[in-house]
């Protein structure tokens, strides 16, 4: 009997102590990519603006607006502990395309919010809910497209796989989208851009099974950045943020509910992700093209011209595309 209340006092606990592990030393800077990313003309990087999410925050985003009247219109979510500077380029190029492109703060980055954390899993999906409500009104009668890069890549996916969501976009675009640590896309640590508590993710897993939200503000992830970057990016995730900003566990069973056009790319050269597992993994399922470009990186996705040419082909649409290719040099 004793050995039995001793095994069941075990049980309850181990999640505790999981939790209680330490996250230790913070991963080594990877430069390759954390110095790129912060390097760019932001002379013209348009101001923040907000509008209020449903418990009274500002939800953050600089709007990017062509000088005529748009022809589409796009929601850009940025990469893992970026925020909206991250998607300039790609704002700047699709307004001169003639899109009108709303850069988002995701809540927990940037200005939305406090850095590294969220209120509950799933918070951002209401965010995002509630900023359409208040932009799509404004662009009645032209596409609206969502574009992710990297982990916002990754949360292009969910969003296309949540119901509420995805019917309020035309077009889905993933650029070097994050889909799950554990799956063939997946890098080691993701090529050593991050550093997981993994007992703790395992320990609040248990409880989150249990519908125990406790300690989900502890932080679980660390990016490899230096610390001087901390007044600018955000250096760790909490649970809560890290299981909202991402696809669905079954991330497979996301790209099946995908049910408008929607298109992948992938630099052939990603340091964080295995390129050439997308195409053999996604594209059997039949609902998104996925396509592989030769000689590129990570951030290539968002910095280079050919790149942000086809982003603006695939967000105005067929019709309105034979009049991009001049933009190449924007």
């Amino acid at each position: 009997m004793t050995g039995l209340l001793i095994a069941i006092t075990g049980g309850a606990l181990l999640p505790f102590l999981l939790i209680l592990w330490p996250s230790g030393r913070p991963p080594a800077v990877l430069t390759s990519l954390a110095e790129p990313a912060e390097q760019g003309d932001f002379s013209d990087l348009p101001t923040i603006a907000g509008v209020p999410a449903r418990d009274g925050t500002q939800l953050a985003f600089r709007a990017y607006t062509p000088a005529g009247r748009p022809i589409a219109a796009a929601v850009l979510i940025h990469g893992s502990s970026a925020d909206s500077r991250n998607m300039h380029g790609v704002g700047r190029f699709l307004a001169n395309a003639g899109v009108v492109a709303y850069a988002v703060d995701i809540r927990g980055h940037g200005a939305t919010g406090r850095r590294g954390d969220i209120d509950y899993v799933g918070q951002i999906d209401d965010d995002i809910e509630d900023l359409l409500a208040q932009i799509k009104p404004r662009h009645r009668g032209i596409p609206l497209t969502l574009i992710g890069f990297s982990s916002g890549g990754g949360y292009a996916l969910r969003v296309a796989a949540t119901p509420r969501l995805a019917s309020r976009f035309d077009r889905f675009l993933l650029l070097a989208p994050f889909l799950h640590h554990a799956g063939p896309t997946a890098r080691r640590r993701a090529g050593g851009w991050v550093k997981p508590n993994v007992p703790r993710i395992v320990g609040l897993s248990i409880l989150a099974r249990l519908n125990v939200p406790w300690f989900q503000h502890l932080p679980v992830l660390a990016f490899a950045l230096p610390r001087y970057l901390q007044d600018r990016r955000t250096l760790s995730y909490s649970y809560r943020l890290q299981k909202s900003f991402r696809p669905y566990d079954d991330f497979l069973g996301d790209v099946r509910r995908i049910d408008r056009p929607a298109r992948l790319l992938i630099g052939e050269r990603d340091q964080i992700f295995v390129a050439e597992a997308y195409k053999p993994l996604l594209e059997p399922i039949g609902t998104i093209d996925v396509e592989v470009l030769p000689g590129l990186g990570h951030l290539d996705l968002i910095k280079d011209p050919g790149v942000l040419s086809e982003i603006a082909t695939f967000t105005v649409g067929e019709r309105a595309a034979p009049s991009l290719p001049h933009l190449a040099g924007s």
